[in-house]
């Protein structure tokens, strides 16, 4: 099949990669003259565990190319997928379709054939019939149908994730449509990945309930994790006791600072919007998203608490930047607000992060970046493990606790056995742990 993708950031990048991994022949489009050249040069925009590799391959192979020509890469395309972002709208939440609809008209200016447009996109419910009415706006005679196929990646694992996924949701209207997305992901089904063929709104919503609910999940256990610091209770053994019923699953139940990253806080909110706009309110995800907002200043707090109650001149030492390990974005990260209410309450920071550097030193103006973990812990007054990168989980603790001026190590991501900590002289604060949570 030939396929064109538009846009070229994490979802558009990662989607025409695994795609032309497949046998596709593959075209990604973006209109950042510099990002194509970086790309041919096989320099990734992003950073993703074996990213460079596959596309390299696949460039070699002849399946893979990059263009600012979005009119040839759609002319002569059996599909071409909408993958440009949908941030939030300022002021009011809303997904900017901004994008989105540009490149609509784009397309639909472009068709010459039979053509199969599949929003990749997360878009709020509807936006497939907008899409579709911009097309038979601007070329009323072209042989198109719209479908939506919202991706479900997770940053960091997003080619396993591509490549066995759990299932693969096609939102269609018209039946001529499903025998294009049934080739397209033939290799899939052949693997017995379910494909589950809905309605294009059913679809567009699955996107969004599945993200809130996630949240959701992620929000609930470390609320439990505050009630475990004053009852004397370990969360880490509540989240496993309650992980093992099947009907609730052991996956996004890790007490820490918060959610971050490119979907749940934007997702969270462009689906309360979407709620508003149908008059059918959704507190529990309202609920969420103000629980969550308020936690990773909360962490900051925690942290000045660890440390006595006043970090003014102090130097704390952050590790990891990242909203999560195995990736260098830094949208919505914890470490962001977290950061900001240290550097409120007069602190100095200073950070590594194996990834992050790049993208978090326009953020973190004021912040020193360290060349690597000791260095951070070198004479600062209190480390703080932020983000569970694989670097941080086997540091020489008795090290660490000989670098610090004070020895207050602060885990926010649980990843050290307290008393393993405090053997190596450390005087260590978790979070959801009743026996670690200071007095």
């Amino acid at each position: 099949m030939r396929i064109a993708m538009i846009g070229t950031g994490y979802v558009g990048l990662v989607s025409g990669a695994c795609f032309a991994d497949f046998g596709h022949d593959v075209v990604c489009v973006d209109k950042d003259a510099g990002k194509i050249a970086a790309l041919e040069a096989g320099r990734m925009p992003i950073y993703e565990p074996g990213l460079d590799t596959l596309v390299a391959s696949n460039v070699r192979a002849g399946r893979l190319a990059f263009t600012t020509d979005l009119a040839t890469a759609v002319s002569g395309a059996d599909a071409v997928f909408i993958a440009v972002g949908t941030p939030s709208r300022r002021g009011d939440g809303h997904a900017d379709l901004s994008y989105v609809f540009a490149a609509t008209h784009e397309i639909a200016a472009a068709i010459d054939g039979p053509t199969v447009v599949v929003t990749k996109s997360t878009v709020p419910v509807g936006t497939g019939d907008e899409v579709e009415r911009i097309i038979r706006e601007v070329a009323p005679d072209a042989t198109a149908w719209v479908v939506s196929n919202p991706e479900f990646l997770r940053e960091g694992a997003a080619i396993e994730d591509f490549k066995r996924p759990d299932r693969i949701v096609i939102g269609i209207e018209d039946e001529e449509a499903r025998g294009v997305m049934q080739e397209i992901y033939r290799p899939l089904y052949l693997n017995q990945a379910p494909l589950v063929f809905t309605g294009r709104r059913t679809s567009e919503l699955i996107k969004y309930a599945a993200n809130a609910f996630l949240a959701v999940k992620i929000t609930f256990i470390n609320e439990i994790a505050d009630l475990c610091e004053v009852a004397g209770a370990d969360v880490q053994q509540v989240a496993r006791g309650i992980g093992l019923d099947n009907r609730i699953g052991s996956k996004f139940l890790h007490a820490g600072p918060g959610y971050g990253g490119s979907c749940f806080p934007k997702d969270t909110l462009a689906l309360l919007k979407t709620a508003d706009d149908h008059e059918t309110p959704l507190r529990i995800v309202e609920a969420t998203v103000k629980v969550n907002d308020a936690r990773k200043r909360a962490m900051g707090r925690k942290v000045i608490k660890a440390m006595g109650g006043d970090v003014r001149g102090k130097t704390v030492g952050v590790l990891g930047l990242t909203f999560k390990p195995n990736t260098d974005d830094m949208r919505d990260a914890p470490s962001l607000a977290l950061i900001q209410t240290l550097e409120d309450a007069g602190a100095k920071i200073r950070a590594f992060d194996p990834e992050g550097h790049d993208q978090a030193r326009p953020l973190l103006p004021h912040v020193e970046f360290a060349s690597d973990p000791y260095a951070v812990a070198d004479g600062a007054d209190a480390l703080v493990l932020v983000t569970e990168w694989n670097a941080f989980r086997a540091l020489d603790l008795k090290r660490v606790a000989g670098l610090l001026a004070h020895p207050a190590l602060i885990d926010l991501r649980n990843v050290y056995p307290p008393e393993e900590a405090r053997r190596a002289g450390l005087v260590y604060t978790g979070v959801g742990r009743g026996d670690g949570a200071p007095d």
